[in-house]
């Protein structure tokens, strides 16, 4: 079954594309005696350059870009103004900028900023690569040399360019590599390719660091030298009082529906066999994301629990077959839809099969009051009683607060009820299926707060209740130190997609927002505060 889901262009794309940053900058243990020179076919890509057709087949949705890119790039030995390379995660920037280089089969350096986590690190990996040094034992995994200050940088940088770029003029035409193509060197351009920048904007003294990198070729003034900054973010997050010559942008979109269909389409054996499989899980998926990563580590289990029916997957189905396919995959569907806000590092079927296990294994006590208990995440106890509050106030009527978290408790208001006539029952079961097809409610700030602060008085009396009965005493001022930092976790379950912003309110021009957990998780996460979530649950 794996050969039908290892063709995925996302995983045959990071592999080819990470050659050359890993031939150039891995550590490999080498004996004593063996030289840690490098040469200068380590400042190319690697392999064996494609044409420009292969490169845009390559990549589905990307031939604007790609065009674009290589317009900036411009003929051999003409200069280029620095690139700005931007887009969503996992949109092919990275991909698609290293195997324009292997098209051109010119030389470049790349550093990671996710890598090289410090300027210090930033500097000696580039001037690494240009002084063709390569750690390892032989010289005690060091450096060409120490730089820790930008000025010291440009120095090193602007010497070790110079010898480059001469070594590229005395040979161009004559020296011959095995990696390029005709056994020439295309000019004598070389390029600086800065990956993850926006993680730049993180480090200590960053507001220097930035305009610094922005304005190397302001400052180099060379024009052999091309820059190109690769982000997830927009050029308007990098603002600076320092002048230096802003970066021309090319933006990477998120992938369509369409263009995820031709990348998953790639390599597969059985074309026909996967087109009705992805007829199913795609549209569903995209709308919740629509990153490559993400969308091949669901689908690809899923199309293996797709295929389980089947004898031989290479049969082309029928519309019978795919019925039976279908019914057979849709229970699965939903399950894995949660999976991706968790964005885990197991899929939901394999999580499935090690719940199971440990069901069997584990006793009945454990079974009731440890196993279930657990969530899969860390999370503070106030940003605990928010999502609880934002389920609250997804699932409850806004008109039953009242009734809820009066100073009774809530639900003695629901203990004596008359017997229901059929027409009534009717009419429940009717309102029931209505608020199902219409998903959990929205809510103001006001009143997510309003339950939040509720239910902590709550939780603070049963932790009471409790300290009472053993120490015979309480300590105060609970509530103050959970609501002080309320706003900074909503904003937290925002980012992490618990909680999702709606559209404003056009009679109370305010923010509303949505829960996106299922209850099951909101049992899990009251049970390790030991808050009784099912007595403030409204069931109709």
């Amino acid at each position: 079954m794996e050969n039908y889901v290892t063709g995925m262009l996302v995983t045959e794309l990071c592999k080819m594309c990470c050659i050359a940053y890993q031939a150039r900058n891995t550590i490999h243990p080498e004996k004593p005696n063996e030289t840690c020179k490098m040469t200068l076919d380590n400042l190319f890509f690697g392999q064996e350059p494609i044409s420009l057709d292969d490169l845009l087949s390559h990549f589905p949705g990307r031939r604007v870009q790609i065009l674009d890119v290589l317009r900036l790039l411009g003929p051999i030995n003409s200069s280029m103004p620095p690139m700005f390379i931007y887009g969503s995660a996992s949109t092919g920037k990275t991909s698609v900028v290293l195997q324009i280089f292997r098209h051109l089969n010119r030389p470049f350096v790349y550093v990671s900023c996710l890598t090289c986590y410090s300027p210090r690190i930033l500097f000696e990996s580039i001037l690494n690569q240009l002084l063709l040094h390569k750690k390892s034992a032989a010289n005690h995994y060091s450096s060409a040399m120490k730089c820790e200050k930008p000025s010291d940088f440009i120095n090193f940088l602007r010497e070790a360019l110079i010898n480059i770029i001469d070594i590229f003029k005395g040979n161009s035409g004559k020296m011959s590599t095995s990696k390029s193509k005709g056994g020439q060197v295309n000019g004598r351009m070389i390029y600086l390719i800065f990956d993850s920048f926006e993680l730049v904007r993180e480090w200590d003294k960053s507001s220097t660091i930035l305009p610094f990198l922005f304005g190397l070729s302001d400052i180099l003034k060379m024009p052999e030298v091309g820059m190109i900054f690769i982000s997830n973010t927009s050029p308007d997050t990098y603002h600076s009082n320092t002048g230096y010559i802003e970066p021309v942008p090319v933006y990477f979109p998120e992938y369509t529906e369409e263009e995820l269909r031709q990348i998953f389409m790639r390599n597969q054996v059985n074309r026909k066999l996967y087109s009705s499989f992805l007829d199913i899980v795609l549209r569903p998926f995209c709308r919740i994301t629509r990153r490559v990563d993400e969308l091949s580590t669901a689908i690809s289990m899923l199309f293996k629990k797709y295929c389980e029916p089947l004898s031989d997957v290479g049969v082309v189905p029928n519309e019978e077959m795919k019925r039976k396919l279908y019914s057979h995959l849709k229970p699965h569907i939903a399950p894995s839809l949660n999976e991706i806000f968790m964005v885990a590092s197991q899929s939901c079927l394999e999580s499935e099969a090690n719940q199971e296990t440990r069901r069997n294994r584990s006793g009945r006590k454990s079974m009731s009051c440890g196993y279930f208990d657990e969530i899969d995440f860390h999370m503070s106890t106030s940003a605990k009683y928010l999502l609880i509050s934002a389920f609250l106030a997804s699932k409850n009527p806004a008109t039953l607060d009242a009734s809820f978290f009066d100073s009774t408790g809530g639900s003695d208001n629901h203990k004596r009820k008359r017997k229901a006539s059929e027409k009534s029952m009717g009419q429940k079961e009717a309102a029931e299926q209505e608020q199902l097809m219409k998903g959990p409610g929205t809510f103001a700030l006001e009143r997510l707060l309003a339950i939040f602060q509720c239910i902590t008085s709550v939780g603070e009396d049963l932790i009471g209740e409790e300290e009472e009965g053993n120490d015979g005493s309480r300590g105060g001022g609970g509530s103050n130190g959970l609501m002080s930092d309320v706003l900074l976790q909503l904003s937290s379950l925002c980012n992490s997609n618990f909680i999702v912003k709606g559209g404003s309110c056009p009679l109370e021009g305010s923010t509303r927002y949505r829960s996106t957990v299922s209850e099951e998780l909101a049992l899990k996460v009251a049970r390790s505060l030991k808050f009784p979530l099912s007595k403030y649950l409204y069931r109709r």
